[in-house]
């Protein structure tokens, strides 16, 4: 524990002194221009492969962890622009999926510096990359929108024969948070595992991994309250609050984000240290990443 510790100081000492907070916005400026085509993309998209999905358990999937007071306008939003039809899938979803592919770039820039790497592959190949991650976020989408009509049906289907089932964790709400938080970490373990040139270990991503969701998670409880109780953003920025508040909380998540890439730098670098040594020393080097 005591080096995980040592080995987080020295993530928040790089993060300050490297540019963490440039970074940051970097990566915050350019989800903000990817999230919400990404968003409306997908949604649009379940809606026409399902005309029984619904929106709102797709709406809670995609914003579910997100403090009630931002996730709230966005979420109407997101509902009014899905009443438009399938007419969203035009020459707009092309650009939507451009756009998420520039945030996944960048997320992918940001890992690779964290962890000292130098990607050896091509532009096309990580703009290809990138596609593909917006591509299978969409259907994990679509997925999510038909399990939020099957297990509805399911569990209606199967009460006569079990009717336990009906009160169980399937029928509650607790499951919509099980399966979003089941995802968030799944996505931070792919972004961390196949968006670098080079690949780490799954016992090394994992410290932060944990880390980030962990903070994540804390961070935004602590912001909901302070948004609750000690928010003034309506005073200060008028009819720009709602967007304001979204990009401040964007900012802080990629910033922990950021940080939980340069704990594992750090880790990557101690372990570096040590295999250097024992080579020097005739050892037989450690398992390293």
């Amino acid at each position: 524990m005591k080096l995980y510790w040592k080995t987080f100081i020295e993530a928040v000492q790089r993060f300050t002194d490297k540019g963490g907070f440039v970074r940051a916005s970097h990566v915050t400026l350019a989800v903000m221009l990817a999230v919400f085509p990404f968003c409306i993309f997908a949604l649009a998209l379940a809606g026409v492969l399902s005309a029984d999905t619904q929106v709102d358990d797709l709406v809670q999937f995609v914003l579910g962890t997100w403090p009630e007071q931002i996730a709230a306008p966005i979420a109407d939003e997101l509902k009014a622009v899905l009443e438009h039809g399938s007419t969203t899938l035009t020459l707009g979803a092309v650009l939507s999926v451009v756009f998420a592919s520039n945030g996944i770039e960048a997320i992918r820039l940001v890992i690779t510096s964290a962890y000292r790497d130098h990607d050896p592959r091509p532009y096309w190949k990580n703009r290809l990359l990138a596609l593909v991650f917006v591509l299978g976020g969409t259907a994990l989408f679509v997925l999510v929108g038909a399990l939020s009509v099957a297990v509805p049906l399911a569990l209606l289907f199967f009460e006569e024969w079990v009717p336990w089932l009906s009160n169980s964790i399937l029928s509650s709400g607790q499951f919509r948070t099980l399966v979003t938080t089941a995802v968030l970490l799944f996505t931070v373990y792919a972004c961390h595992k196949w968006l670098p040139g080079i690949r780490h270990s799954d016992r090394s991503l994992a410290p932060g991994i944990v880390l980030t969701v962990v903070l994540w998670w804390g961070a935004s409880k602590g912001f909901a309250v302070y948004l609750s109780k000690f928010s003034t953003y309506s005073v200060t920025y008028a009819g720009l609050a709602g967007i304001m508040t979204a990009l401040i909380y964007l900012y802080m998540m990629s910033a922990i984000f950021v940080l939980g890439a340069e704990f594992n730098g750090s880790l990557f670098d101690r372990r570096r240290a040590t295999t250097a040594g024992a080579r020097k020393g005739g050892q037989t080097a450690p398992e390293g990443e």
